[in-house]
């Protein structure tokens, strides 16, 4: 099915033109009809399959009047400014306001914006703080989505949603998307949602074109050496290296700089404003790796990946999955590479446990040492006044 078959308004078809959208993803083409015809949804999905235009399309063809009719809830900040971006071009042309409700930034402008939205997309803890403030309503609210689901009950934003469904009129229109549909899904499903159309489809990576390898390297330190090695052989695109933490992140981000790859982290101990910089610099092509944590690239959809290198190896076959998939996207080729030291292996055997998955060995190829700073050196700094210094030292 093509998008300028779809029964909506010809402003929202030519912006689909301006972006070279033909064919509706799988996704798109069975929740599009199905959400302007009202029906509740359940939609199973990765990100990259397009499910951001599959429900935000046709909610915004069925705005009308002057208050605030759609909510949309996500786990994280990035996740929330990628799709109130998305609501945003789509809706201005229309004369509908879009405001993006996060954390980590002040609230005050928010608080100007809401009253004359139409659509707000949000995360829980946000969200709450406008209820608890009365600086949002909801009482006009049509049309609820969830966003990455499963990610919200992983992060334990559970709670706080129910808090916020609370203050919406039970009569609307709920949409819930998620990677995967589990039991506590299922019981959201029951709790908030009118006899829903489940629908299922196949992940938008096409294994075919993904290539996944992984190195066994016998040296704990050697593995930063051979990462630098492989990012500087890669002949395009743009790649995503994975961290377990943060403080990770920061230290492999900063080592690979000082080896002249052009690389920025991003994880959610960093502000807001650094953040979207990070993001920002890689999709505009100002640098050519991300180093993330799992938390912090989840739900994100970032052009033209064609590498994944796993630094640390995720705990488990799920979250393997979920890292992968940002590349071989739209027929496109990819590689997913993980680095694999003798304290990871209890992780790698459960990620090999899926039967889905083939993951080949590689030899490792003959390398350059360089230098893993972990710690910044503090400069010593003089004191200038030694009495103080020899009472210090009593």
């Amino acid at each position: 099915m093509k998008f300028q078959e779809l029964p909506i308004q010809k402003e929202l078809i030519e912006i689909t033109k301006k972006h070279d959208f033909t064919d509706l993803t799988a996704i798109q083409e069975r929740c599009v009809p199905e959400i302007l015809n009202g029906k509740d949804i359940v939609g199973q999905a990765e990100t990259g399959s397009g499910k951001t235009i599959a429900f935000s399309l046709p909610l915004i063809d069925k705005l009308k009047g002057s208050d605030l009719q759609v909510l949309v809830l996500t786990p994280t900040r990035e996740l929330c400014v990628q799709v109130s971006d998305v609501f945003t071009e789509y809706a201005k042309p229309l004369g509908f306001t879009t405001t993006s409700i996060y954390g980590g930034v002040k609230i005050e402008p928010q608080i100007r914006s809401l009253p004359r939205s139409h659509i707000v997309v949000g995360t829980p803890g946000r969200i709450l703080d406008h209820i608890h403030r009365k600086t949002i309503n909801l009482k006009n609210i049509r049309h609820l989505v969830f966003d990455e689901t499963d990610k919200m009950f992983e992060m334990g934003f559970i709670d706080d949603v129910e808090e916020i469904i609370h203050h919406i009129p039970p009569r609307r229109q709920t949409l819930m998307f998620s990677a995967t549909i589990t039991p506590d899904i299922e019981k959201l499903v029951k709790r908030h949602q009118n006899n829903p159309l489940i629908i299922k489809t196949q992940s938008y990576v096409d294994t075919s074109k993904l290539k996944q390898e992984y190195y066994d390297i016998y040296q704990q330190n050697n593995k930063f050496s051979i990462l630098v090695h492989l990012l500087k052989n890669i002949s395009s695109g743009l790649s995503i290296v994975f961290c377990a933490t943060r403080k990770e992140s920061d230290i492999v981000a900063r080592n690979l700089k000082r080896q002249g790859i052009n690389a920025a982290a991003i994880h959610g101990g960093m502000t807001q404003g650094k953040r979207s910089e990070s993001l920002n610099q890689l999709k505009n092509q100002q640098i050519d790796v991300l180093v993330a944590t799992d938390v912090a690239a989840r739900g994100l959809d970032i052009k033209n990946v064609t590498h994944i290198f796993n630094y640390d190896v995720p705990k488990t076959s799920k979250e393997y999955v979920h890292r992968i998939g940002r590349t071989a996207r739209a027929g496109e080729h990819g590689s997913a590479i993980t680095l694999l030291t003798q304290r990871d292996h209890d992780n790698f055997r459960r990620v090999q446990s899926d039967e889905d998955l083939d993951i080949s060995r590689k030899e490792i190829p003959l390398f350059k040492k360089v230098p893993f700073i972990r710690e910044i050196q503090q400069r010593k700094m003089p004191m200038r006044h030694k009495g103080y210094h020899r009472s210090f030292r009593r």
